[in-house]
């Protein structure tokens, strides 16, 4: 069993404490359970909020991992070093959200094992599909998917197994983690189904966020959030990453019914969908690549599997040549966070 009190939330922001995040700690404090918030250079100097701990730029930098200072400013990725501070610190879950995320009353503290209704298609699966009889998919879904992912639901065991799941995600009501192309055609306040938990079995693919996403010590290296993409990909093309070293596991991503309900922070639409532009046009390439890359088995392969991955999608273009210098930082501080 997670024991709550090394649970460790994670964000980053540039605001005070938001109303979701002041709703998060109110449901962390009787657990136990530490927010530790990433700062960055625009927003509060301080940030007072019992429950959380704030790494301001100057705390960062302080720090022994050396992510800190070579990884950009100005950027979520800053998010990197509270992950590296929390596993420093013992973390054995991690959750991690976003400051316009609030928990609803069934959110919960959650366990690796969990129950859940295996999905064992192969190829793209549109897992909000599970949880909605609606039109909708996930960002990072490819757009030529979307009409055949959303004319029935995805085949899953009748059944539901206990599996080992070291990556859940938990899906948003309100305003969905969803790509530009929805909010510009369709948008409108959307909340999801309840409904039974579904296990992506290896070989198949749906983009996760950061947005209500649940992590444990044997996923930690894949937390890694990459630099060198554009800021609507960089959580994406994690996700492809971090799935497909989870195959060499024998292990998948589990899906759960909302947890959480955003009430989005303000954003310039057209710009966003010009910052997906790099994923409509290359997430199918992109996983191709990883399917092609050979890894290896095992849990002590995570972390050279990760590299492998990322040397594959720089040889491909997907990230610079500076990428694998920050991944070769991000790597040197998980052995100072657990030596």
């Amino acid at each position: 069993m997670t024991h709550t009190s090394m649970t460790y939330a994670i964000i980053t922001t540039i605001q005070p404490p938001t109303a979701a995040v002041e709703a998060l700690l109110s449901r962390l404090r009787p657990l136990g359970a530490l927010l530790i918030v990433a700062g960055d250079k625009k927003g509060p100097a301080r940030f007072v909020a019992e429950g959380a701990e704030f790494l301001d730029l100057d705390a960062q930098l302080a720090s022994p991992f050396e992510l800190a200072r070579l990884g950009p400013v100005g950027h979520y990725t800053r998010k990197n070093i509270a992950y590296l501070e929390a596993i420093r610190r013992g973390a054995i879950c991690l959750y991690e959200t976003d400051d316009d995320n609030a928990p609803l009353p069934q959110w919960a503290p959650r366990e690796e094992t969990v129950a859940a209704h295996r999905i064992d298609a192969g190829g793209w699966v549109n897992a909000y599909r599970c949880f909605s009889q609606g039109r909708i998919w996930p960002r990072g879904f490819p757009l030529d998917a979307v009409v055949a992912s959303n004319a029935q639901m995805p085949a899953m065991e009748a059944n539901a197994q206990t599996v080992r799941a070291p990556i859940q995600q938990g899906l948003a009501n309100g305003s969905p983690d969803v790509d530009a192309v929805w909010r510009l055609v369709l948008d409108a306040p959307f909340d999801f189904d309840d409904g039974p938990s579904v296990l992506l079995a290896p070989g198949s693919w749906c983009p996760f966020n950061s947005q209500s996403t649940w992590w444990w010590p044997d996923a930690f290296p894949l937390l890694y959030l990459p630099s060198f993409c554009s800021f609507r990909m960089t959580d994406i093309w994690r996700s492809f990453i971090a799935q497909r070293c989870l195959w060499e596991l024998g292990l998948g991503v589990v899906f759960h019914a909302a947890e959480v309900v955003q009430d989005r922070n303000e954003h310039d639409l057209m710009r966003d969908f010009n910052d997906e532009i790099p994923g409509y046009q290359r997430n199918r390439e992109l996983v191709r690549v990883l399917a092609d890359t050979s890894l290896l088995p095992g849990v002590g392969a995570v972390a050279d599997n990760l590299q492998r991955c990322y040397e594959a999608l720089v040889r491909h273009g997907f990230f610079a040549r500076e990428e694998l210098d920050l991944l070769a930082a991000w790597r040197a501080g998980l052995e100072i966070a657990s030596p």
